[in-house]
């Protein structure tokens, strides 16, 4: 005899979804409805500036600054990513027997070759544009840099 989805429970299972989906947008609505109703609405040149703890703040608040290491952080977060899957495959490497071998294969090596790209064009390359230009300098007759001088 075929079951329907009724008796298999999947009106149920729709039915908390939606439940849940319904008191996510309240608890949001709500607060938003009450930050719209309780907040200041006065602009004041104070609220605009920079609070340092009491201590009067020195120079600019547009003060920009350069981030040398944000493109090795995010490959890194990335590649992090990526460990998740293999753990999940450890899990079930019994179970997923020559196919899920397979699979993971394909997956390790096209991170392989991902990493290999990035180490080529030089994303991994940790020095500051100062320091690659004090290492060109420093290049002796067959490319032989005296390290004892440059610091990284």
């Amino acid at each position: 005899m075929i079951e329907s989805a009724v008796d298999v429970g999947v009106n149920n299972d729709l039915r908390a979804f939606l439940i849940y989906g319904f008191a996510v947008v309240a608890v949001v609505g709500t607060m938003l409805g009450l930050s719209f109703v309780l907040g200041q609405r006065k602009n004041a040149h104070s609220k605009n500036l920079p609070f340092e703890s009491g201590i009067v703040s020195v120079g600019s608040a547009q003060f920009h600054t350069t981030i040398h290491f944000y493109l090795p952080a995010i490959l890194f977060i990335i590649f992090d990513l990526e460990v998740v899957f293999l753990f999940s495959w450890a899990l079930v490497v019994r179970e997923a027997g020559w196919a899920g071998f397979i699979e993971i294969a394909i997956f390790i090596s096209v991170l392989l070759i991902a990493l290999l790209y990035l180490a080529r064009v030089g994303a991994l390359d940790w020095r500051t544009q100062i320091q690659k230009r004090e290492l060109r300098t420093m290049v002796g007759p067959g490319g032989v840099t005296n390290r004892k001088e440059f610091k990284l």
